[in-house]
């Protein structure tokens, strides 16, 4: 199913703002050093009441906990951030995640996975992997995962990689969301042409940068890298929201249709006017609140339809 969201009227002026301050920094490059700067934006987000934050290792994998006062029994959501596999951090994305756990109702773990170029492909899809197992370790029963941009792209790789490991009875994701996720590193999607003026923030200048810290030389197809290109079959329901105004637009609507093809429920929300992760924006704009709502309803019904007895942890 895919729908397309009119931009509210009452959010118009906020995006204009918002393409006025971000124009004169549009196509920087942005390496380790801008780690600060990209961490303040998300840190910016309101925090959600009553969530308290742990630090933890879970698979070996460091990041934090965040814990509701009466989170549903069983249940888990693995975030994963975004940042390009160069920017981000597990600390900076807490208050922004908290938002989703609470309309979630289960308790989040966010990990501190390895960033590029430090640790090039596949480090950040390895930490994904572990993090995953090591929820699973820890007694949860059912498991969503949630990420933006290039922790999107990590959460539907981290899928095909997971729906291989069927056949050893290994447990499944019950249901994942991904905000404007990073599906092609190769940049082969016809958006970063048709999109290359109204997207607000990127250029594919800044993208192939990202794509070059990362992989350093690696193929831009390795499925583990770009899920366009993974085995999509046996993949559990997907929810996908992204801006129609970004360059990464073709990397959702091209995974949803390949999805669809291979049998996975798929839901495409497409946001008229919206930026890259948008829903980051709460407060500011009106459809980032319904974004992040909608996506909590989601995953709600995709942890309520699947019960413990149909997920009983095994083999990991």
């Amino acid at each position: 199913m895919m729908t397309i969201q009119p931009l509210a009227p009452d959010d118009a002026p906020a995006v204009a703002a918002m393409r006025e301050a971000a124009s004169a920094h549009k196509g920087e490059k942005l390496g380790p050093e801008a780690r600060p700067m990209f961490d303040a934006m998300f840190v910016a987000t309101p925090a959600a009441a009553d969530v308290r934050i742990e630090p933890a290792t879970v698979g070996g994998i460091a990041g934090f906990w965040l814990r509701l006062p009466n989170p549903r029994s069983g249940a888990r959501i693995l975030y994963l951030h975004g940042g390009g596999y160069v920017l981000g951090s597990a600390e900076a994305l807490t208050n922004f995640a908290g938002q989703i756990a609470t309309r979630v109702g289960a308790d989040a773990f966010v990990p501190d996975y390895r960033l590029a170029p430090e640790h090039p492909f596949p480090a950040a899809i390895d930490d994904a992997v572990a993090a995953y197992r090591g929820l699973i370790t820890e007694g949860a029963e059912r498991i969503v995962v949630v990420g933006d941009s290039a922790g999107g792209g990590l959460t539907l790789s981290l899928l095909s990689i997971l729906a291989a490991d069927k056949t050893k009875g290994k447990v499944q994701p019950v249901g994942a969301a991904v905000m404007s996720p990073w599906t092609d590193l190769a940049l082969t999607g016809d958006s970063l042409e048709t999109r290359a003026e109204a997207d607000p923030i990127f250029t594919r200048g800044v993208l192939q940068a990202f794509a070059d810290l990362y992989l350093q030389g690696q193929d831009a197809t390795n499925s583990k890298a770009s899920p366009l290109y993974a085995q999509l079959r046996d993949l559990p329901p997907i929810r996908i929201d992204v801006g129609d105004d970004e360059l990464l637009l073709a990397d959702s609507i091209r995974y949803a249709d390949r999805a669809r093809a291979a049998g996975v429920d798929v839901t495409l929300s497409i946001w008229e006017g919206m930026p890259h992760v948008f829903q980051s924006s709460l407060g500011r704009f009106r459809a980032a609140e319904q974004s992040v709502d909608a996506i909590g309803a989601f995953l709600r019904q995709r942890l309520a339809d699947v019960s413990p007895s149909n997920s009983t942890p095994s083999e990991v």
